[in-house]
């Protein structure tokens, strides 16, 4: 029996290696492989040519990239278009949006499928391999084998590589709302990335039901769906928006996303690279848009809609599982009554004690709390040790799969080591606990989250063991590892997924996740006697791994650190001085900002997660010259002034960003392109961000009440600082890159201009 719990135990964590394993396919070098399959090598030639250099709107590389996309799509004997012009979208940033656009013709009236991703980088130093040249290759390589099999689809194929995405989707609302083909799209693919590599997840996005639109993906067989309904739950929650999006909220057009996130630290930044994509992670994609292709150019696209909606997750071997929402109240009734008879059962076997059940609740909520606690303030206490990495803006540093791993271990000593020291209490008294919590969860979920209601499944297996427990002394401890692989396959990759999705401040959620799924192993742990071993396992592993992560903590020229640096002149004040958004300078930029730094009296211009200056020093005064101002129009009608102000640039800029006093603007037009009633009303004190293409001019058109006085306050910004003639900034060193998500190695100028 020892030895068959050793080999059990063997077996169970050979099922959490598989939990991950078998959500990707492999990759090996395929480019001889037959004209029809999608090649992940012949995608990676596309990467590499559309990651050669930064490619944001307005940058130089950007036209470069364009007309590459374009040529291919001709190559393969498509008519390409290209679709131009300026747009705002939802958040006040506009820009010149140039969509390109192909069309496949098919035998048949009806809806067309359209295949999306955008091929602008972020600005400014990212290269744009995975996020989301990986889109782009994925499409033009699955397209090109489509095309090799010389079959007329039944349903037109719409290509939309879109523009603009990483300014506010402006592309996509380009499209939506000014373009001729939309009326005849009834399915989106959008191929996207927010790192680079991992499993690439699946979300739907729907105003709906997604009882059909679940349907028809298992309809089309993918080999390796990596999807649950949970996840897009949260996805809904979260400020993260794609170019579907546009697409579901201004037209009522259906889709799948399919995006990955692992090495998140390179998402947006210099290390977004053709080398440090994942191959297997571009073969996922691929695996995803072939058999969808071919079955949605085929499918009737006029019939999804639904008012229904399923549950849904992915388990090895079976792919994808569904069930309807119906399904979730009966299922949680019968796990309830199902609780209750063994509770009624294991009193009448003598095999449950009131004392001992509530006794069995006191290690389940010890490690919940410790490891709560741990996983709580992990984030607090890596950077206080490490205040570098507070500059790692995703939250995610370059060892946080060791940092994973290390709070894991800890939580699985913790685990193992309470449950050691209340081994006298004998497993169905300690099940109870735990599946009274489950059952209290997966209520609430029913409730409030539906999506997570796959909950269920593994609360049966427990339930199960929690029968054998009552019946049998010994179970079979093979038995009992099976009915816990439900809980195995399907919680283990979130203990991963939400540390890495949304930063190590979510340490938390796998470290109760952790505690959650040992107690559904508690029927095979329970049976061991070697507990206390396994505790001192894991808390060498904890030490170990803590150590490895130390030794990995440093920045170099594998892992480098963000550093940012700034020139910003007042023009008003005519003041000048060095600014950066670093917690911990480095001799790079730290010779500009000298011993006497201070902090920022005010902000400067808006970066994503409301990233502030740090600190500020005196500069030279530079012949930066501020952008001129010409007020065009400027008139009262009834209890309305209007202005109308064109501000020209007098150097070669790359954004501009307009902000006022706390003054109600009731209507507002940049470059003719209305901003909406309901940005107006919810902006802050941000009024616009024009991202500039050739230097061009931005027009206001204000409206606002007569007796108020305006003050618009111009933040002008270039990405010139390090090769700008009149500033000698030594080249970044090899040991950091520029900090992403807000503006860096940049020549800014402030202006006021009042209007009384």
């Amino acid at each position: 029996m020892k030895s068959s719990r050793t080999f059990a135990l063997l077996l169970l964590f050979a099922a959490v290696y598989w939990s991950f394993d078998s959500l990707m396919p492999s990759y090996k070098p395929d480019k001889e492989t037959t004209s029809s399959e999608f090649s992940v090598d012949r995608a990676l030639e596309h990467v590499r040519e559309l990651s050669k250099e930064p490619h944001a709107v307005g940058f130089p590389g950007h036209e470069d990239v364009k007309k590459y996309i374009i040529s291919e799509l001709k190559e393969m004997g498509l008519e390409t278009l290209v679709q131009e012009g300026y747009t705002a979208g939802d958040w006040g940033n506009l820009s010149k949006a140039s969509n390109i656009l192909a069309r496949i013709e098919g035998s048949e009236e009806g809806k067309a499928l359209l295949l999306l991703s955008h091929y602008d980088s972020s600005p400014h130093s990212s290269l744009g391999a995975s996020d989301a040249g990986s889109g782009v290759a994925t499409i033009l390589e699955g397209v090109r084998a489509f095309l090799s099999e010389n079959r007329v689809p039944k349903n037109d194929i719409i290509i939309l590589i879109s523009d603009a995405e990483e300014l506010g989707l402006n592309g996509a609302d380009l499209f939506v709302n000014n373009h001729p083909w939309v009326k005849d799209v009834g399915l989106v693919l959008n191929f996207e990335a927010r790192g680079s590599g991992g499993p690439s997840y699946m979300l739907i996005e729907t105003n709906r039901g997604n009882g059909n639109l679940i349907k028809e993906f298992k309809n089309a067989n993918p080999q390796y769906p990596v999807a649950n309904s949970l996840v897009y739950s949260i996805y809904k929650m979260l400020p993260n928006d794609t170019d579907l999006t546009v697409f579901r909220e201004d037209a009522d057009i259906e889709g799948f996303n399919f995006a990955f996130i692992d090495d998140h630290f390179d998402y947006h930044t210099a290390l977004d690279n053709y080398e440090r994509l994942d191959r297997k992670t571009l073969a996922h994609q691929g695996s995803y848009l072939m058999p969808l292709l071919s079955y949605f150019s085929d499918a009737d696209l006029d019939n999804l809609k639904s008012l229904n909606d399923e549950v849904y997750y992915n388990l090895p071997f079976y792919k994808l599982v569904s069930y309807p929402f119906e399904w979730i109240w009966p299922m949680s009734f019968f796990g309830a009554l199902s609780f209750v008879l063994l509770l009624f059962w294991g009193f009448k076997k003598k095999q449950l004690e009131l004392s001992h059940i509530l006794k069995g609740f006191l290690p389940m909520l010890i490690t919940l709390v410790v490891n709560g606690l741990a996983g709580y303030f992990c984030w607090s206490i890596i950077t206080w040790w490490y205040p570098d990495f507070k500059d790692m803006l995703h939250g995610f540093t370059y060892n946080g799969y060791t940092y994973i791993a290390v709070f894991v271990s800890f939580a699985l000593f913790v685990c193992f080591y309470t449950y050691h020291q209340f081994r006298r209490i004998s497993t169905p008294n300690l099940l109870i606990a735990p599946s009274f919590l489950w059952l209290v969860i997966c209520g609430l979920v029913a409730h409030y989250l539906k999506g997570a209601s796959f909950f269920i499944i593994p609360l049966y297996g427990l339930l199960a063991g929690l029968l054998v427990t009552i019946n049998q002394k010994e179970p079979n401890p093979f038995l009992m590892v099976f009915l816990v692989l439900p809980a195995v396959l399907i919680y283990s990759p979130f203990i991963k997924m939400f540390p890495v999705g949304l930063g190590l401040k979510m340490m938390v959620a796998a470290t109760v996740l952790t505690t959650l799924l040992f107690v559904l192993i508690l029927p095979f742990f329970g049976q061991l006697k070697s507990k206390g071993r396994l505790a001192y396992l894991f808390l060498f592993l904890f030490f170990a791994l803590g150590i490895t992560s130390h030794v990995q903590s440093d920045f170099n020229e594998e892992r480098p650190k963000p550093s940012s640096l700034l020139y910003v002149y007042d023009a008003d004040k005519e003041s000048s001085l060095w600014a950066t958004y670093d917690h911990v300078l480095m001799d790079w930029n730290g010779q500009f900002l000298g011993d006497d730094k201070r902090e920022p009296s005010a902000e400067t211009i808006s970066s994503k997660y409301r990233t502030r200056l740090n600190y500020v020093a005196d500069a030279p005064k530079k012949n930066i010259p501020a952008p001129y101002i010409d007020t065009v129009l400027d008139t009262i009608i009834g209890d309305k002034r209007h202005i109308e102000v064109c501000i020209t640039p007098k150097r070669n800029v790359n954004r501009l960003e307009v902000f006022t006093n706390p003054v109600a603007i009731s209507a507002a037009k940049v470059n003719r392109i209305p901003l909406s009633t309901y940005y107006l009303e919810h902006r802050r004190s941000k009024l616009l961000t024009h991202y500039i293409s050739n230097n061009d001019f931005t027009e206001l058109q204000l409206e606002f009440p007569k007796d108020s006085v305006l003050e618009l306050t111009l933040y002008e910004a270039s990405n010139d600082l390090l090769t700008h003639p009149d500033f000698s900034i030594p080249e970044r060193p090899k040991n950091s890159i520029p900090m992403p998500f807000v503006l860096n190695d940049a020549i800014m100028t402030i202006k006021t201009v009042r209007f009384e």
